[in-house]
């Protein structure tokens, strides 16, 4: 249960660990510590963090370097970053990596834990929509590992959440401008492939709103409010960029076609600032406008 009095600038407020404090993570610490709370961000590297963040040195692969944590941490996001796209690397981060850092926490001071997982647990639906109850089915090891760290920390921590994110886009990562720019997109015509996708200022925001819940479902998906045709998306930023739409090609591989529904997060009060990818992406193309 929660700490029953706290004094100090944080007096009421909980005490959050982030851990792993990237781009998403690094966004989510400062928007707690800007409303008062009580945040530590742990990291590998000595990277710098927001101004009201404790910083705490750990590697999620070194039980030993995780008995220094600070005392009395009610709530945990987890979001960490492996050092490889490899099924060694995630499960040495995401499985082993989650369990050591439970072990290292004190469970009876930790009342929620937010575990930030990815839309890749699911595969392909033809397009069809998909939402909490769809039946996950990862067609990749990044999404195989991702769904069986979910369900362990669910077998330990039964009132834990998960957020499923789908793709992040936003300052700092313009790759796909840059491709419709220099001519090396492709994308499919002749059926819809939808695209899924989130703003990475509205990711941060969603786990904080998570946490911020009396009783969070034990499952949200992590989107914006419209997913689009691949084609649609990518010819309307290539007009805003005054370049050329791109030309046919075949579908990305390993992520499967569907629409992501955002439905349960829009219910428990969450808003997105930036609805669909359209609105996000001119943001970053005309960030005066």
């Amino acid at each position: 249960m929660l700490a029953a009095s706290r004094t100090g600038p944080h007096a009421g407020a909980p005490f959050t660990l982030v851990a792993g404090c990237g781009d998403v993570g690094s966004r989510l610490a400062r928007m707690l510590a800007v409303r008062g709370e009580r945040v530590a961000g742990l990291r590998r590297s000595a990277v710098a963090l927001p101004e009201g963040v404790e910083v705490v040195r750990a590697d999620l692969a070194d039980a030993a370097s995780l008995s220094a944590l600070p005392r009395g941490i009610e709530q945990l996001v987890f979001l960490p970053t492996p050092d490889a796209r490899t099924p060694e690397a995630y499960r040495r981060i995401f499985v082993d990596g989650l369990e050591r850092l439970l072990d290292a926490l004190d469970g009876a001071c930790l009342a929620q834990v937010v575990f930030v997982s990815s839309s890749a647990v699911y595969g392909d639906h033809a397009g069809g929509w998909v939402d909490e109850d769809t039946p996950p089915d990862p067609p990749a090891f990044n999404g195989q590992i991702l769904l069986e760290a979910e369900r362990r920390l669910h077998a330990r921590v039964p009132q834990a959440s998960v957020l499923r994110l789908a793709g992040l886009y936003g300052p700092g990562r313009n790759g796909l401008l840059q491709r419709l720019r220099a001519g090396k997109v492709r994308v499919p015509r002749a059926l819809p492939f939808w695209t899924n996708r989130i703003h990475v200022e509205d990711a941060a925001a969603a786990i904080a709103h998570v946490l911020s819940l009396q009783a969070p479902a034990p499952l949200y998906l992590g989107v914006d409010r419209q997913p689009l045709p691949m084609h649609e998306l990518y010819d309307w930023l290539a007009a805003r960029l005054g370049v050329g739409a791109p030309a046919e090609g075949p579908p990305p591989t390993g992520i499967g076609n569907k629409r992501l529904s955002a439905a349960r997060l829009l219910a428990s009060g969450f808003s997105p600032r930036w609805p669909d990818a359209r609105t996000g992406y001119a943001s970053l193309i005309d960030p005066d406008r």
